[in-house]
């Protein structure tokens, strides 16, 4: 899936040891306490048209916050690739009348954490903090996404922390494979850059070109909020008012092209390692499919990450290959795939490849059994819950990625009888649909003869 529900919030910084045990104390409450009843999600519209969705819960005093602008490193200009990546490490470090010093001053002062990040499609905002003093962590994230102050210091220091993150991966298995595969799947298409840039385009980023993003992104139509804790309705939308309200109405976005993944490609990145790992990839589904629960059901029985799936049992449990193997379903706003990783001793990757891939074939000829479906549809429902509103900011988290796909404030009542009504007939077809295809296999570690015959 896109991912987002499954993103962890970032580890304090610039904060007291007393605080963040009083946080951590907090957040483990959380859970429970919104267990205990029916979850009523709000929509909130301040009077200045800016909307989000409320979970009100007072068992704890915590207001978590989730944002997230549309438009992510895609938008980064050829030859200034690790603009956006770039840009969210500064948001914290000055803003409005505040220097870098003085707003993370500002921050522990406030009990307040707060981190930005970018994905391929968007530009995603956290902010945690203590009910008492929400005044003053609202006005930060106020002046953090109106005023941010792109002062130079700080982005000669961030830069050069980038900088030194890029020198070391570029002797890094696993970061050299990664950039391999996407350029060999997504061609020139943004996907296949990298979101940490290069040193000479990382290097060639000026001030001008963050406030250009900046003003571009940050603007309330690819806007989408989240809010979970002790706040009500009629609070939120002045605080909605004061942090948003007074952004441009639309965003300058760079148009950006579907793309379908290149398949049937053989890669190698040779190292002498004595693990080699294992990737293949297989087209998707889109998240407004038809289709779309048939595959994600059908993921799960093939390697979706339970112990019971058919990689599992086959790869590790009967034959103990790997440590773990699994499948995922990846929606994107440009493309989408079906990817199995592992890793494995070296001198048994072709077993283990020659595995996985008569694994997928069973399943694509013949589909699941009626027992597989129906304990992974009880599965997929009850584990929801643990995965996705297991604190604040995970509900947080989960609430936008609903927003970004336009499933609508209902849609948690909704998904169980989603995946109840899938039946073994169309599972079998996604199974037939999604994994005939020939994929594109990536083998890191030792030479590798014969990986791409299946």
């Amino acid at each position: 899936m896109r991912g987002g529900a499954d993103l962890a919030t970032s580890s304090p910084r610039h904060i007291g040891v007393p605080l963040v045990t009083l946080l951590l104390t907090i957040l483990f409450l959380v859970p429970p306490a919104l267990a205990a009843r029916a979850m009523e999600i709000q929509s909130v519209t301040s009077s200045k048209g800016v909307t989000a969705w409320l979970v009100e819960d007072y068992s704890v005093p915590i207001v978590a916050v989730r944002l997230v602008f549309g438009g992510g490193s895609t938008q980064d200009p050829p030859g200034k690739e690790g603009l956006a990546n770039l840009m969210t490490g500064l948001f914290d470090e000055g803003a409005g009348p505040l220097d870098s010093e003085a707003f993370q001053i500002k921050l522990d002062d406030a009990g307040a954490e707060m981190s930005f990040d970018e994905s391929r499609d968007g530009i995603y905002g956290s902010m945690r903090m203590l009910a008492e003093q929400r005044d003053e962590a609202f006005d930060l994230l106020r002046l953090a996404v109106n005023e941010p102050r792109f002062d130079q210091v700080p982005i000669d220091r961030i830069r050069a922390q980038i900088l030194s993150g890029i020198i070391a991966n570029e002797n890094d298995p696993d970061t050299v494979a990664q950039n391999k595969w996407a350029r060999a799947v997504y061609g020139d298409h943004p996907y296949s850059r990298s979101d940490q840039g290069t040193r000479k385009s990382i290097a060639a980023i000026t001030q001008d070109d963050l406030k250009t993003l900046h003003k571009a992104v940050f603007a309330r139509s690819g806007l989408h909020i989240a809010v979970v804790g002790a706040i009500d309705a009629e609070t939120l939308k002045k605080k909605l008012d004061m942090v948003f309200g007074d952004l441009p109405q639309n965003q300058a976005l760079a148009p950006v092209a579907d793309i379908e993944p290149k398949l049937a490609q053989h890669l190698e990145v040779n190292y002498d390692l004595p693990q080699t790992s294992l990737q293949l990839a297989w087209p998707g589904v889109k998240r407004k499919s038809a289709d779309f629960f048939p595959a994600v059901l059908m993921n799960e029985i093939l390697g979706g990450g339970t112990f019971t799936s058919r990689l599992f049992q086959e790869v590790r449990e009967k034959r103990g290959l790997a440590y773990g193997v699994n499948s995922s379903l990846v929606n994107q706003d440009h493309a989408n795939a079906l990817i199995v990783t592992t890793g494995t001793r070296s001198d048994r990757a072709a077993e283990t490849l020659g595995i996985v891939r008569d694994v997928v074939k069973q399943l694509a000829e013949n589909g699941p059994t009626e027992a597989e479906l129906a304990a992974t549809k009880k599965y997929l429902i009850g584990a929801y819950a643990i995965n996705n509103l297991d604190s604040s900011s995970s509900i947080a988290a989960t609430l936008v990625e609903l927003q970004l796909d336009d499933l609508g404030i209902d849609y948690m009542q909704r998904r169980a009888g989603y995946i109840n009504a899938v039946t073994l007939d169309q599972v079998k077809a996604a199974a037939k649909k999604l994994l005939t295809a020939e994929p594109t296999i990536m083998v890191v570690g030792p030479p590798l003869a014969g990986a791409g015959k299946g």
